[in-house]
Protein backbone atom coordinates (compact mmCIF):
# COMPACT_ATOMS: atom_id res chain seq x y z
CA UNK A 1 0.00 0.00 0.00
CA UNK A 2 1.32 2.98 -0.63
CA UNK A 3 1.77 6.06 2.26
CA UNK A 4 2.78 9.15 2.96
CA UNK A 5 4.57 10.48 5.81
CA UNK A 6 4.79 14.08 5.79
CA UNK A 7 6.45 16.80 8.82
CA UNK A 8 5.36 19.89 8.13
CA UNK A 9 8.09 21.90 10.53
CA UNK A 10 10.46 20.71 13.29
CA UNK A 11 12.87 23.64 14.05
CA UNK A 12 15.37 22.35 10.79
CA UNK A 13 16.01 18.99 11.84
CA UNK A 14 15.78 15.76 10.00
CA UNK A 15 12.59 13.98 11.13
CA UNK A 16 12.80 11.48 13.80
CA UNK A 17 9.15 11.23 13.58
CA UNK A 18 9.12 10.32 10.11
CA UNK A 19 12.20 8.06 10.03
CA UNK A 20 11.22 5.50 12.82
CA UNK A 21 7.81 4.77 11.32
CA UNK A 22 9.06 4.50 7.71
CA UNK A 23 11.32 1.48 9.37
CA UNK A 24 8.30 -0.32 10.90
CA UNK A 25 5.86 0.44 7.67
CA UNK A 26 8.66 -0.92 5.28
CA UNK A 27 9.16 -4.01 7.42
CA UNK A 28 5.47 -4.57 6.62
CA UNK A 29 5.66 -4.47 3.17
CA UNK A 30 4.41 -0.88 2.48
CA UNK A 31 5.44 1.58 0.25
CA UNK A 32 6.32 4.65 2.08
CA UNK A 33 7.41 8.11 0.44
CA UNK A 34 8.44 10.86 2.98
CA UNK A 35 8.04 14.32 2.60
CA UNK A 36 9.47 17.36 4.44
CA UNK A 37 7.65 20.36 4.25
CA UNK A 38 10.26 22.79 5.79
CA UNK A 39 12.34 21.80 2.97
CA UNK A 40 10.45 20.44 -0.25
CA UNK A 41 6.55 21.68 -1.31
CA UNK A 42 3.50 19.48 -1.50
CA UNK A 43 3.11 18.15 -4.82
CA UNK A 44 0.48 17.00 -6.02
CA UNK A 45 1.94 14.09 -8.09
CA UNK A 46 3.88 12.24 -4.22
CA UNK A 47 0.05 12.33 -3.09
CA UNK A 48 -1.56 10.76 -5.92
CA UNK A 49 -3.20 6.90 -5.64
CA UNK A 50 -1.56 6.97 -1.37
CA UNK A 51 -4.26 5.15 0.43
CA UNK A 52 -3.04 6.48 3.67
CA UNK A 53 -1.28 9.91 4.59
CA UNK A 54 -0.47 10.68 7.97
CA UNK A 55 0.51 13.81 9.23
CA UNK A 56 3.33 14.93 12.35
CA UNK A 57 2.30 17.39 14.36
CA UNK A 58 4.85 17.52 16.92
CA UNK A 59 5.08 21.20 18.07
CA UNK A 60 2.68 24.19 17.46
CA UNK A 61 4.13 25.81 14.70
CA UNK A 62 3.55 22.39 12.90
CA UNK A 63 -0.05 21.80 13.76
CA UNK A 64 -0.89 25.28 12.28
CA UNK A 65 0.82 24.45 9.38
CA UNK A 66 -0.79 21.13 8.95
CA UNK A 67 -4.33 22.77 9.39
CA UNK A 68 -3.87 25.03 6.24
CA UNK A 69 -2.34 22.11 4.45
CA UNK A 70 -4.86 19.16 5.00
CA UNK A 71 -8.08 20.99 2.65
CA UNK A 72 -5.03 20.82 -0.37
CA UNK A 73 -3.53 17.09 0.74
CA UNK A 74 -7.61 16.16 0.64
CA UNK A 75 -7.82 17.65 -3.20
CA UNK A 76 -4.46 15.73 -4.37
CA UNK A 77 -5.68 12.69 -2.79
CA UNK A 78 -9.15 12.46 -2.44
CA UNK A 79 -9.26 8.95 -1.16
CA UNK A 80 -6.42 8.61 1.38
CA UNK A 81 -7.37 8.34 4.57
CA UNK A 82 -5.87 11.24 6.39
CA UNK A 83 -4.01 10.37 10.05
CA UNK A 84 -2.75 13.02 12.54
CA UNK A 85 -0.12 11.83 14.94
CA UNK A 86 1.97 13.33 17.45
CA UNK A 87 1.86 15.72 20.45
CA UNK A 88 -0.60 18.39 19.14
CA UNK A 89 -2.56 15.69 17.53
CA UNK A 90 -4.87 14.74 20.68
CA UNK A 91 -5.47 18.30 21.98
CA UNK A 92 -6.83 19.28 19.05
CA UNK A 93 -8.65 15.85 17.77
CA UNK A 94 -11.59 18.08 17.00
CA UNK A 95 -10.70 20.00 15.03
CA UNK A 96 -8.72 17.42 12.63
CA UNK A 97 -12.05 15.56 12.80
CA UNK A 98 -13.98 18.47 11.28
CA UNK A 99 -10.93 18.81 8.68
CA UNK A 100 -11.52 15.21 7.45
CA UNK A 101 -9.31 13.31 9.59
CA UNK A 102 -10.24 9.43 9.98
CA UNK A 103 -7.41 8.83 12.23
CA UNK A 104 -5.26 10.98 15.46
CA UNK A 105 -3.34 9.88 17.71
CA UNK A 106 -0.56 10.32 20.55
CA UNK A 107 2.31 8.73 22.23
CA UNK A 108 3.83 5.79 21.49
CA UNK A 109 2.27 5.52 17.33
CA UNK A 110 4.82 3.87 15.46
CA UNK A 111 3.27 0.54 15.68
CA UNK A 112 -0.25 1.95 15.84
CA UNK A 113 0.48 3.61 12.73
CA UNK A 114 1.48 -0.47 10.62
CA UNK A 115 -1.70 -1.41 12.43
CA UNK A 116 -3.73 1.08 10.98
CA UNK A 117 -2.29 0.57 7.45
CA UNK A 118 -2.63 -3.17 7.55
CA UNK A 119 -6.16 -2.98 8.50
CA UNK A 120 -6.62 -0.32 5.53
CA UNK A 121 -5.15 -2.55 3.14
CA UNK A 122 -6.95 -5.71 4.11
CA UNK A 123 -10.26 -3.46 4.37
CA UNK A 124 -10.22 -4.35 7.73
CA UNK A 125 -12.03 -1.40 10.42
CA UNK A 126 -9.64 -0.01 12.75
CA UNK A 127 -9.73 -0.01 16.43
CA UNK A 128 -8.90 3.90 16.34
CA UNK A 129 -10.47 7.03 15.47
CA UNK A 130 -10.33 10.40 14.99
CA UNK A 131 -10.94 10.74 18.89
CA UNK A 132 -7.63 11.54 19.96
CA UNK A 133 -6.48 7.94 21.04
CA UNK A 134 -3.38 8.36 23.13
CA UNK A 135 -0.70 5.36 23.42
CA UNK A 136 1.69 4.74 26.00
CA UNK A 137 2.32 1.10 25.74
CA UNK A 138 6.35 0.35 24.84
CA UNK A 139 6.84 -0.31 21.35
CA UNK A 140 9.49 -2.26 19.43
CA UNK A 141 11.79 0.53 18.14
CA UNK A 142 13.75 -0.25 14.59
CA UNK A 143 16.92 1.56 13.57
CA UNK A 144 15.49 4.73 11.71
CA UNK A 145 15.02 4.93 7.91
CA UNK A 146 16.43 8.12 7.02
CA UNK A 147 16.97 7.15 2.96
CA UNK A 148 13.36 9.32 1.94
CA UNK A 149 14.30 12.27 3.45
CA UNK A 150 16.42 15.17 2.28
CA UNK A 151 20.14 15.10 2.95
CA UNK A 152 21.37 16.11 6.63
CA UNK A 153 23.47 18.84 4.32
CA UNK A 154 20.34 20.91 3.42
CA UNK A 155 18.46 20.87 7.33
CA UNK A 156 20.04 23.40 10.18
CA UNK A 157 23.60 23.77 11.03
CA UNK A 158 25.43 24.58 13.65
CA UNK A 159 27.44 27.53 13.75
CA UNK A 160 30.80 27.47 15.61
CA UNK A 161 32.10 30.26 17.63
CA UNK A 162 35.26 30.40 15.20
CA UNK A 163 32.80 30.90 12.00
CA UNK A 164 33.06 27.27 10.83
CA UNK A 165 29.56 25.22 10.52
CA UNK A 166 29.10 21.81 11.58
CA UNK A 167 26.32 19.43 9.49
CA UNK A 168 24.13 18.20 12.22
CA UNK A 169 22.43 15.32 12.71
CA UNK A 170 19.19 14.42 15.00
CA UNK A 171 18.24 11.12 17.23
CA UNK A 172 16.06 10.98 20.29
CA UNK A 173 17.15 8.57 22.97
CA UNK A 174 14.12 8.74 24.88
CA UNK A 175 10.39 10.29 24.28
CA UNK A 176 7.95 11.59 27.11
CA UNK A 177 8.76 13.65 30.51
CA UNK A 178 8.76 12.45 33.84
CA UNK A 179 7.50 15.90 35.04
CA UNK A 180 4.40 18.00 34.79
CA UNK A 181 5.35 21.52 33.40
CA UNK A 182 2.30 23.38 33.24
CA UNK A 183 3.20 25.20 29.74
CA UNK A 184 4.90 22.02 28.15
CA UNK A 185 2.89 20.56 25.47
CA UNK A 186 4.42 16.84 26.37
CA UNK A 187 2.25 16.75 29.94
CA UNK A 188 -1.27 16.59 28.46
CA UNK A 189 -0.04 13.68 26.23
CA UNK A 190 2.44 11.71 28.23
CA UNK A 191 1.53 12.65 31.94
CA UNK A 192 4.60 11.69 33.46
CA UNK A 193 5.76 8.77 31.62
CA UNK A 194 8.78 8.67 29.53
CA UNK A 195 10.14 6.34 26.96
CA UNK A 196 13.32 4.75 26.22
CA UNK A 197 15.01 4.24 23.07
CA UNK A 198 17.48 1.45 22.99
CA UNK A 199 20.91 2.38 23.40
CA UNK A 200 21.85 -0.21 20.44
CA UNK A 201 19.09 1.71 18.03
CA UNK A 202 20.11 5.18 19.14
CA UNK A 203 24.03 4.43 18.58
CA UNK A 204 22.96 2.46 14.83
CA UNK A 205 21.02 5.76 13.55
CA UNK A 206 23.84 7.95 15.32
CA UNK A 207 25.94 5.67 13.03
CA UNK A 208 23.89 6.01 9.76
CA UNK A 209 23.73 9.94 10.04
CA UNK A 210 27.50 10.63 10.79
CA UNK A 211 28.42 8.15 7.58
CA UNK A 212 25.62 10.86 5.68
CA UNK A 213 28.41 13.58 6.79
CA UNK A 214 27.07 14.31 10.40
CA UNK A 215 29.63 16.62 12.80
CA UNK A 216 27.47 17.13 15.22
CA UNK A 217 24.25 15.00 17.28
CA UNK A 218 21.48 17.12 18.25
CA UNK A 219 19.72 15.01 21.18
CA UNK A 220 15.69 15.64 20.34
CA UNK A 221 14.54 14.67 23.95
CA UNK A 222 12.41 16.65 25.61
CA UNK A 223 14.60 16.24 28.88
CA UNK A 224 17.89 14.30 28.38
CA UNK A 225 18.07 13.70 31.82
CA UNK A 226 15.10 11.50 32.65
CA UNK A 227 16.88 8.37 32.36
CA UNK A 228 20.43 9.46 33.46
CA UNK A 229 21.86 5.99 33.38
CA UNK A 230 20.23 5.35 29.92
CA UNK A 231 21.80 8.55 28.91
CA UNK A 232 25.19 8.31 29.76
CA UNK A 233 24.99 4.99 28.15
CA UNK A 234 24.32 6.59 24.77
CA UNK A 235 26.79 9.14 25.63
CA UNK A 236 30.10 6.96 26.36
CA UNK A 237 29.60 4.50 23.47
CA UNK A 238 28.69 7.17 21.47
CA UNK A 239 32.18 9.13 22.42
CA UNK A 240 34.32 5.78 22.14
CA UNK A 241 32.81 5.43 18.62
CA UNK A 242 33.01 8.73 17.24
CA UNK A 243 35.43 10.69 19.30
CA UNK A 244 35.54 14.11 17.28
CA UNK A 245 31.31 13.93 17.46
CA UNK A 246 30.23 16.66 19.56
CA UNK A 247 26.50 17.03 20.65
CA UNK A 248 23.94 19.27 22.67
CA UNK A 249 20.76 18.23 24.79
CA UNK A 250 17.63 19.86 26.58
CA UNK A 251 18.28 19.29 30.24
CA UNK A 252 15.15 20.54 32.85
CA UNK A 253 17.52 23.13 35.33
CA UNK A 254 16.26 20.50 38.17
CA UNK A 255 17.96 17.74 37.08
CA UNK A 256 21.19 20.09 36.15
CA UNK A 257 21.59 20.67 39.61
CA UNK A 258 20.39 17.00 40.83
CA UNK A 259 23.12 15.43 38.28
CA UNK A 260 25.73 18.55 38.60
CA UNK A 261 28.22 15.67 39.18
CA UNK A 262 27.73 13.96 35.78
CA UNK A 263 28.42 17.65 33.91
CA UNK A 264 32.31 16.99 33.34
CA UNK A 265 31.67 13.85 32.04
CA UNK A 266 29.29 15.39 29.01
CA UNK A 267 31.50 18.24 28.57
CA UNK A 268 34.54 15.53 27.64
CA UNK A 269 32.53 13.40 25.96
CA UNK A 270 31.75 15.93 23.60
CA UNK A 271 28.33 18.44 24.67
CA UNK A 272 29.03 21.69 23.35
CA UNK A 273 25.69 23.47 24.72
CA UNK A 274 22.61 22.60 26.51
CA UNK A 275 19.16 24.07 25.99
CA UNK A 276 17.56 24.74 29.14
CA UNK A 277 13.88 25.75 29.94
CA UNK A 278 14.52 28.27 32.40
CA UNK A 279 11.07 30.36 31.43
CA UNK A 280 11.58 32.77 34.00
CA UNK A 281 13.19 34.05 37.56
CA UNK A 282 10.29 35.58 38.98
CA UNK A 283 9.23 32.64 42.01
CA UNK A 284 5.68 33.18 41.35
CA UNK A 285 5.67 32.63 37.42
CA UNK A 286 7.72 29.65 38.33
CA UNK A 287 5.65 28.37 40.56
CA UNK A 288 2.55 28.40 38.56
CA UNK A 289 4.55 26.98 35.70
CA UNK A 290 5.47 23.81 37.88
CA UNK A 291 9.05 24.42 37.24
CA UNK A 292 10.52 23.23 40.29
CA UNK A 293 13.69 25.24 40.16
CA UNK A 294 14.51 28.84 41.58
CA UNK A 295 16.44 31.78 40.83
CA UNK A 296 18.84 30.36 42.36
CA UNK A 297 18.71 27.12 40.87
CA UNK A 298 19.57 29.31 37.81
CA UNK A 299 22.81 30.52 38.56
CA UNK A 300 23.94 27.59 40.04
CA UNK A 301 23.65 25.25 37.14
CA UNK A 302 25.01 28.47 34.99
CA UNK A 303 28.19 28.21 37.21
CA UNK A 304 27.84 24.43 36.75
CA UNK A 305 27.84 24.21 33.00
CA UNK A 306 30.95 26.98 32.64
CA UNK A 307 33.01 25.16 35.23
CA UNK A 308 32.60 21.84 32.61
CA UNK A 309 32.85 23.77 29.59
CA UNK A 310 29.41 23.66 28.53
CA UNK A 311 27.76 26.54 27.20
CA UNK A 312 23.92 27.16 28.38
CA UNK A 313 21.08 28.06 25.93
CA UNK A 314 18.33 29.60 27.99
CA UNK A 315 15.16 29.33 26.80
CA UNK A 316 12.18 32.23 28.30
CA UNK A 317 8.70 32.79 28.00
CA UNK A 318 9.21 36.24 29.32
CA UNK A 319 5.75 37.26 28.37
CA UNK A 320 2.43 35.69 30.59
CA UNK A 321 -0.31 37.22 31.99
CA UNK A 322 1.44 37.67 35.58
CA UNK A 323 4.42 39.81 33.18
CA UNK A 324 5.02 43.40 34.63
CA UNK A 325 7.70 45.69 32.92
CA UNK A 326 9.69 45.49 36.07
CA UNK A 327 10.21 41.90 35.95
CA UNK A 328 10.84 41.61 32.48
CA UNK A 329 13.21 44.39 33.31
CA UNK A 330 14.61 42.31 36.32
CA UNK A 331 15.07 39.19 33.23
CA UNK A 332 17.18 41.18 31.25
CA UNK A 333 19.19 42.88 33.83
CA UNK A 334 19.53 39.12 35.41
CA UNK A 335 20.83 37.97 31.99
CA UNK A 336 23.17 40.84 31.77
CA UNK A 337 24.61 39.91 35.54
CA UNK A 338 24.80 36.27 34.71
CA UNK A 339 27.14 37.00 30.97
CA UNK A 340 24.69 35.51 29.45
CA UNK A 341 23.56 37.83 26.61
CA UNK A 342 25.81 36.07 23.94
CA UNK A 343 23.96 32.85 24.43
CA UNK A 344 20.44 34.17 24.28
CA UNK A 345 18.47 33.80 21.01
CA UNK A 346 16.62 37.17 20.53
CA UNK A 347 13.76 35.33 19.85
CA UNK A 348 13.69 34.30 23.38
CA UNK A 349 12.99 37.34 24.63
CA UNK A 350 10.12 38.24 22.99
CA UNK A 351 7.91 34.72 23.67
CA UNK A 352 4.42 35.59 24.74
CA UNK A 353 2.61 31.85 26.82
CA UNK A 354 1.05 29.90 24.28
CA UNK A 355 -1.92 28.08 26.10
CA UNK A 356 -3.48 25.24 24.01
CA UNK A 357 -5.84 22.79 24.67
CA UNK A 358 -5.41 19.95 27.38
CA UNK A 359 -2.99 22.60 29.06
CA UNK A 360 -2.07 22.00 32.81
CA UNK A 361 -2.36 25.97 33.15
CA UNK A 362 -5.70 25.24 32.53
CA UNK A 363 -5.86 23.59 36.31
CA UNK A 364 -4.82 26.38 37.74
CA UNK A 365 -7.18 28.00 40.27
CA UNK A 366 -9.12 30.97 38.71
CA UNK A 367 -6.56 31.10 35.26
CA UNK A 368 -9.88 31.09 33.44
CA UNK A 369 -10.07 34.73 34.48
CA UNK A 370 -7.60 35.59 32.89
CA UNK A 371 -7.70 34.16 29.49
CA UNK A 372 -10.50 34.10 26.44
CA UNK A 373 -12.38 31.62 24.80
CA UNK A 374 -10.69 28.98 22.89
CA UNK A 375 -9.23 30.41 19.68
CA UNK A 376 -9.18 27.24 16.76
CA UNK A 377 -7.93 29.32 14.31
CA UNK A 378 -4.59 30.58 16.70
CA UNK A 379 -5.08 26.57 18.69
CA UNK A 380 -5.41 28.41 21.66
CA UNK A 381 -6.78 30.50 24.50
CA UNK A 382 -6.05 34.22 23.66
CA UNK A 383 -5.25 36.52 26.71
CA UNK A 384 -4.83 40.00 27.04
CA UNK A 385 -2.67 41.44 29.77
CA UNK A 386 -4.03 43.58 32.33
CA UNK A 387 -1.74 46.25 31.63
CA UNK A 388 -1.57 47.16 27.99
CA UNK A 389 1.82 48.30 28.21
CA UNK A 390 3.30 45.22 28.61
CA UNK A 391 1.57 43.74 25.26
CA UNK A 392 2.68 46.90 23.49
CA UNK A 393 6.30 46.14 24.96
CA UNK A 394 6.33 42.72 23.88
CA UNK A 395 4.85 43.52 20.25
CA UNK A 396 7.60 46.07 20.15
CA UNK A 397 10.54 43.45 21.05
CA UNK A 398 9.18 40.87 18.53
CA UNK A 399 9.26 43.42 15.93
CA UNK A 400 13.12 44.50 16.91
CA UNK A 401 13.91 40.41 16.99
CA UNK A 402 12.20 39.70 13.87
CA UNK A 403 14.15 42.38 11.49
CA UNK A 404 17.42 41.36 13.43
CA UNK A 405 18.60 38.81 11.41
CA UNK A 406 17.95 40.85 7.90
CA UNK A 407 20.28 43.35 9.28
CA UNK A 408 23.05 40.63 10.44
CA UNK A 409 23.18 42.32 14.37
CA UNK A 410 24.97 41.21 17.12
CA UNK A 411 22.98 39.26 19.78
CA UNK A 412 24.53 42.56 22.19
CA UNK A 413 23.11 44.91 19.61
CA UNK A 414 19.96 43.19 19.65
CA UNK A 415 19.71 43.24 23.37
CA UNK A 416 20.90 46.72 23.73
CA UNK A 417 17.60 47.94 21.86
CA UNK A 418 15.68 45.64 23.89
CA UNK A 419 16.92 47.07 26.90
CA UNK A 420 16.16 50.90 25.56
CA UNK A 421 12.78 49.67 25.17
CA UNK A 422 12.14 47.32 28.17
CA UNK A 423 13.10 51.11 30.29
CA UNK A 424 11.49 53.42 27.86
CA UNK A 425 8.14 51.50 28.55
CA UNK A 426 8.93 52.36 32.46
CA UNK A 427 9.68 55.72 31.50
CA UNK A 428 13.14 55.58 33.04
CA UNK A 429 16.21 56.16 31.50
CA UNK A 430 18.23 53.33 30.39
CA UNK A 431 21.63 52.58 32.47
CA UNK A 432 24.68 51.74 30.30
CA UNK A 433 25.13 48.39 29.63
CA UNK A 434 28.48 46.66 31.01
CA UNK A 435 28.71 43.35 29.24
CA UNK A 436 30.36 40.36 31.11
CA UNK A 437 33.35 39.52 29.06
CA UNK A 438 34.55 39.94 25.58
CA UNK A 439 31.44 39.43 23.34
CA UNK A 440 31.68 35.65 21.89
CA UNK A 441 29.65 33.84 19.42
CA UNK A 442 28.28 30.91 21.13
CA UNK A 443 27.78 27.47 19.54
CA UNK A 444 24.19 27.85 17.98
CA UNK A 445 21.47 26.03 15.63
CA UNK A 446 21.27 27.99 12.38
CA UNK A 447 17.43 27.40 12.67
CA UNK A 448 16.32 29.92 15.31
CA UNK A 449 12.60 29.66 15.81
CA UNK A 450 10.67 28.55 18.51
CA UNK A 451 8.71 25.56 18.93
CA UNK A 452 5.86 27.54 20.63
CA UNK A 453 6.16 30.29 18.09
CA UNK A 454 3.51 31.07 15.38
CA UNK A 455 4.32 30.01 12.23
CA UNK A 456 5.96 32.85 9.67
CA UNK A 457 4.54 33.14 6.44
CA UNK A 458 7.64 31.47 4.92
CA UNK A 459 6.88 28.61 6.86
CA UNK A 460 3.33 28.73 5.34
CA UNK A 461 4.39 29.51 2.28
CA UNK A 462 5.95 25.62 2.22
CA UNK A 463 2.58 24.55 0.15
Amino acid sequence: MKIVLINPYELGRQPFALAEPTTLLKSAGHDVTCLDLSLQTLDAELLKDAQLIAIYVGMHTATRIAIEAIPRIQSAAPHAAICIYGLYAPINAAIFRELGAKFVLGGEVDQELVNIANDLEGGQSSNHSANGDVLLKKIEFGVPDRSGLPGLERYAHLNMPDGSKKVTGFAEASRGCKHFCRHCPVVPVYQGRFRVVPVEIVLADIRQQVEAGAEHISFGDPDFLNGPTHALKIVRKMHEAFPQLTFDATIKVQHLVKHSDLLPELGAAGCLFVTCAVESIDPQVLQNLDKNHTNEDFEHVVNSLRKAGITIAPTFVPFSPWTTLESYRDLLQRIVELGLVDHVSPVQLTIRLLIPKGSYLLKLENFDQLIEDFNADMLGYPWKHSDARVDDLQREIQSIAEHAETLNETRREIFQKIWQCAFRALDEPAPDLLFVGKQVDSPHMSEPWYCCAEPTSQQLASF
